[in-house]
């Protein structure tokens, strides 16, 4: 195949794309025999058929499935050869381009900053989005790679684990469920849980999470974290959110773990990129530091795991009042930022500053053991 031309790539990737002649030649600015005209030129260079014909539809053979795979290596290594030309023709530095879902906003900047001080010579260009909007994003290679949580289900997209992302419930410390131990799923269904809207990562995991509906409470729909969180301490419902967004109000004693049966739901932080480009070298090294560092780094930033949950259990009918523990904060500058949230939302709820509780353990910081969030066993008939 020598002699085929990128031209004659292109059509053949469009039409093996849309598995459609005629949206193939809208997407290229044909006609219609054109194109029909150069696959049968591609398959005549080939040797063999690229697609099976029944009726109006079409799909790929093997070969065609096998001419598709190297077509797209072919055409994504020619634009990024095209991108990395323009750049030193502008004597611009490379960029990253990296998208973020939004509840990742909390703590992922901190990771960013920490590969870019190491990186030379690279510009960053982040886009924080819904889960459903950096899939778009991906897929028209406006960015590399994406951070979220639920990668789709696509062959053309890699999708790596790289660090733990539990999901709890919360309520407010007046809530009647917060006082109560091991509560059953099932007593979920009375409450109105406040959720994200419909294309972002934490609520696919809402959904997975009550996809039996007798365990399914009624839903109030809040498209903002913060929102959420200030409705729940104002008691309207619960919620249901990532662990690692809830630290400083969880300290603060503003909100409260449920402590249900089945949670904290787990899940991972994930990387995303097309299966069908080779990444940047920029994106490449990101990829590399979030693989080896992304785990340690998140556990240092957010104490994963070290929430202190107020979920200590008791043997005794009736527990004991609970004294709020509030870990020292590491000295960094995500940690000042949550100091001063804290604080402010201390004062706005009437209560007491970290500084004039009584009882904090300066020595033990987050490495607490009873900081720890348990991982609630499934109730035996389940």
């Amino acid at each position: 195949m020598k002699n085929i031309t990128i031209r004659q790539l292109k059509t053949f990737e469009s039409v093996a794309r849309n598995l459609s002649f005629s949206r193939a030649a809208e997407d290229l600015h044909l006609t219609q025999p054109a194109v029909s005209m150069q696959i049968k030129q591609v398959e005549d260079l080939a040797g063999v058929a690229l697609f099976s014909h029944a009726g109006k539809r079409i799909a790929l053979t093997d070969a065609g499935k096998l001419m598709l795979r190297h077509s797209m290596t072919i055409l994504a290594d020619l634009k990024a050869a095209e991108q990395s030309f323009a750049t030193l023709k502008k004597g611009t530095s490379p960029r990253l381009r990296v998208g973020l879902i939004t509840s990742g906003s909390y703590m992922f900047p901190h990771l960013i900053s920490a590969f870019m001080h190491q990186a030379t010579g690279l510009d960053l260009d982040l886009n924080v989005r819904r889960r459903d909007q950096l899939i778009t994003l991906l897929r028209s290679d406006e960015i590399d790679l994406a951070i979220m949580v639920h990668a789709p289900d696509d062959p053309a997209i890699v999708c790596e684990p790289f660090a733990p992302n539990p999901f709890v419930l919360v309520s407010s410390p007046s809530h009647p469920l917060a006082s109560e131990r091991d509560i059953p799923l099932s007593r979920i269904a009375d409450e109105c849980l406040i959720v994200r809207e419909n294309g972002t990562d934490t609520r696919s995991a809402v959904n997975e999470a009550f996809r039996n509906p007798s365990s399914a409470p009624r839903f109030m729909e809040i498209g903002c974290a913060e929102a959420i969180k200030h409705s729940v301490m104002a008691d309207i419902g619960i919620s249901f959110l990532p662990a690692q967004t809830i630290q400083s109000e969880v300290r603060a004693g503003l909100l409260k773990v449920l402590d249900v049966q089945g949670f904290p739901v787990r899940r991972h932080w994930c990387l995303v990129h097309r299966a069908d480009r080779h990444l940047p070298p920029g994106a490449l090294d990101f990829r590399e530091f979030l693989l080896a560092e992304g785990k340690d780094r998140l556990a240092h930033f957010t104490g994963i795991d070290n929430v202190h949950t107020g979920m200590t259990h008791q043997h005794e009918k009736y527990a004991a009042p609970e004294t709020l523990t509030l870990p020292t904060p590491v000295a960094t500058t995500a940690s000042l930022e949550v100091a001063l949230r804290t604080r402010s939302l201390l004062r706005k709820h009437g209560l007491p500053d970290e500084r004039d509780v009584e009882g904090h353990d300066h020595g033990r910081g987050d490495s607490g053991d009873d900081d720890q969030f348990p991982a609630r066993r499934k109730p035996a008939h389940h």
